[in-house]
């Protein structure tokens, strides 16, 4: 009827009318993560400008998996005599599992889809991998690269080609599409830290002897 109020707007609507500075900020972040993952994709299809080297790519993208790296992990394991050497092996193990685990959860909480212009043809993939954030090759990379750079004993040389490939691993999930910019930066920050958790709660004979006795 006539004279009679206006029915208020919907809440969203009223955001989108009147957006504050914190929406306005990551909207303008994720258009941009949006448009330089797209842009630095040159790699996602056989027909973008690097396409030649997508078959490079995928095999970089293979050597950052998490299931060669368990079962090369089992492996050592299996075929082990050295008690220290053991102790390492069932702690990257701990390691791996845990950053299987929590990829997993945050990837199932966020379920960010992966880029648009990514092709679904990744190696062995489960429920959650259709979701983007964060990378769990980013996450793995950063993770194992702490863990074999402070366990194991290694030249200059080789101290430099474990950061590298762990560079080259999160670099080339942009690369190929899977993700985007802010899954590899959070994925990274995120393996560095898993490693403080590992490094926290260290099994050992000591510590876990249960676990030891039956390797």
């Amino acid at each position: 009827p006539a004279g009679a109020a206006a029915a208020p707007l919907p809440e969203e609507d009223c955001m989108k009318l009147n957006p504050s500075f914190v929406g306005i900020a990551l909207s303008s972040l994720l258009a941009i993560d949006l448009w330089a993952s797209k842009r630095l994709g040159v790699c996602a299809g056989e027909g973008s400008a690097w396409g030649s080297a997508r078959p490079l790519m995928k095999v970089i993208e293979v050597s950052g998996h998490g299931i060669p790296w368990v079962l090369g992990t089992f492996y050592g394991l299996w075929h082990t005599d050295s008690s220290a050497a053991r102790e390492v092996l069932l702690n990257l193990l701990f390691a791996l599992l845990l950053d299987l685990v929590m990829v997993s959860v945050v990837k199932g909480l966020v379920k960010r889809p992966r880029p648009t212009h990514n092709k679904m043809d990744m190696f062995v993939t489960i429920s959650v991998d259709k979701y983007s954030f964060p990378s769990g090759h980013a996450t793995r990379a950063a993770l194992v690269c702490r863990f074999v750079l402070r366990h194991l004993v290694l030249a200059v040389p080789l101290r430099v080609l474990v950061v590298l490939w762990a560079l080259i691993v999160s670099i080339s999930r942009v690369m190929l599409g899977r993700h985007n910019m802010t899954d590899v930066l959070f994925g990274l920050l995120l393996g560095y830290a898993l490693y403080g958790v590992v490094e926290h709660c260290w099994l050992s004979p000591a510590t876990a002897p249960a676990l030891f006795a039956l390797w």
